[in-house]
């Protein structure tokens, strides 16, 4: 088995963002979407969200494409929702959804912001970013190469400090 470090937060909406993943059963829709994850290899680190979406952050191993761990996590899910009869109406997830990669030295921000997603939407302090599930275009960024030019010796540092920790 290969070394990774691959983090994810991923993100997806209920079809029509339709309120389906009332509190009735939100815990047995994450359990689903935990279950089907772990199935497939991956580490499930947190899953929360709201009526209309879920987040999840997860590490994959390099032979998962996100891609596929996604669609399988959410039918998976939404055949087992409709088969059990959890959801009031038919439940289906939107096709679109948003990825995002980050490193092990941000995970536990990662965890915290999903954790805490009913009262970022409550509170209306959301990153926007984070909750994206349909592509922008956006401009091309075109930079010179001098802004990759960096003195590396605090990156550095900070990866010889991931690598004691785990020899500890």
């Amino acid at each position: 088995m290969p070394y990774y470090e691959l983090y994810y937060h991923l993100v997806w909406r209920t079809r029509d963002s339709e309120p389906l993943i009332v509190p009735r059963i939100e815990s047995q829709v994450h359990q689903l979407l935990w279950k089907k994850a772990l199935g497939m290899n991956g580490t499930v680190f947190a899953i929360d969200g709201i009526e209309d979406h879920v987040h999840v952050i997860a590490s994959l191993p390099p032979a998962l494409a996100v891609a596929d761990f996604i669609g399988q996590v959410k039918g998976y899910s939404s055949s087992q929702i409709n088969k059990e009869r959890l959801a009031d109406a038919y439940f289906r997830w939107q096709q679109e959804y948003g990825a995002f990669s980050f490193d092990r030295k941000r995970l536990p921000h990662f965890i915290a912001y999903v954790k805490n997603q009913k009262r970022h939407h409550a509170e209306k302090n959301t990153i926007h970013v984070l909750e994206r599930t349909v592509e922008k275009v956006a401009s091309e960024i075109r930079e010179p190469l001098s802004t990759y030019d960096l003195d590396d010796t605090g990156w550095r540092r900070e990866l010889d400090a991931l690598d004691e920790e785990d020899q500890d």
